[in-house]
C-alpha cells in the first residue's frame, strides 16, 4: 500500500485533473456491456444521487446506486502501476480504472470514511472503497489485474451524493467534514484484503456508522463463520 502521506483536514482542497463519463460498449471477449470506459468531458455535469449525467454502468447489481455514485482514482497510482507491470497504453491518461474523478493530493491512507466533500455545487461523502472486480482485467487484457488492485491498496473509492448540484472540470474537491478520522479507507482495505479474520477490527467495522450494507454484512459473516468469503466469481468473473 502507498504511503498517502497526511490525512486530509477539513479545508484541504484538491482540484480535478479529468472529469469522466462513459456510456455502455462491449468489453472483452465476452463482450459483456460496461461502462468502465470512461472519457474526459469539458464541460459541466449535473450530478444527481445515483451519478454524473451521461454516465452509464453495466451491471446496476455490483455497480452504480447510491452508495457508489461517484469513482474517485488518484492519478499518482498510475506511476506505480507502470512500474509494476510496465507501460501499458491505458496509463498514459486518466480514465484507466472506470474513474470519474482523477486527481492529485488524495489516496486511500487519507481519505476516511465519511468524509464530505463540496465538489462544484454539490456535496458529496465517501461512501466505501473499490472492489475491483474482473472487467479490469478484461479492460488491460491483463488475466490478474483485479487481483493485483485488491493485492496493492490502489483501489480508489466511492461517493455517495448528500446534495446534488453541477461538476465542472478543473472543479475543486474540498474537504468540509470528518465523520470518521481513525477510519482512513487503507483500514478498511486492511481489515477486508490483509488482516481478514481479525476478530477485533471486524467487530469495530460492522458497528461503523454510515458504512454500506454490503461491507457490514461481510464483517458480520466473518465473525459468525471464522471464514473469509470467495472472491473468486468477482475477481476473476467464473
Amino acid at each position: 500500500m502507498t504511503d498517502g502521506g497526511p490525512a486530509a483536514q477539513p479545508g484541504d482542497a484538491v482540484h480535478l485533473d479529468a472529469l469522466l463519463v462513459g456510456a455502455l460498449a462491449p468489453l472483452g471477449p465476452r463482450a459483456a456491456p460496461s461502462g468502465i470506459a470512461k472519457r474526459p468531458t469539458d464541460r459541466p455535469l449535473a450530478l444527481g444521487a445515483c451519478g454524473f449525467e451521461g454516465d452509464a454502468q453495466g451491471d446496476l447489481r455490483v455497480h452504480g446506486g447510491p452508495d457508489k455514485a461517484v469513482h474517485h482514482y488518484p492519478f499518482e497510482h498510475y506511476a506505480a502501476w507502470t512500474a509494476e507491470i510496465g507501460p501499458h497504453p491505458l496509463l498514459t491518461a486518466p480514465g484507466a480504472f472506470g474513474e470519474n474523478l482523477s486527481t492529485r493530493g488524495l489516496t486511500e491512507a487519507t481519505v476516511a470514511l465519511g468524509d464530505v466533500f463540496r465538489l462544484g455545487t454539490a456535496l458529496v461523502e465517501a461512501s466505501q472503497g473499490r472492489q475491483p472486480c474482473w472487467k479490469l482485467n478484461a479492460r488491460f487484457a491483463r488475466p490478474r489485474l483485479a487481483a493485483e488492485v485488491q493485492a496493492s491498496g490502489r483501489t480508489g473509492w466511492y461517493y455517495r451524493v448528500l446534495e446534488p448540484g453541477v461538476v465542472a472540470p478543473g472543479d475543486a474537491l474540498r474537504l468540509v467534514e470528518r465523520r470518521a478520522p481513525d477510519w482512513p479507507l487503507a483500514r478498511l482495505w486492511r481489515i477486508l484484503y490483509v488482516e481478514v479474520l481479525n476478530r477485533d477490527e471486524l467487530a469495530a467495522m460492522a458497528a461503523l456508522p454510515g458504512l454500506p450494507d454490503g461491507w457490514r454484512r461481510h464483517a458480520e459473516r466473518r465473525l459468525a463463520s471464522g471464514r473469509v468469503e470467495d472472491w473468486g466469481p468477482r475477481l476473476d468473473g467464473a
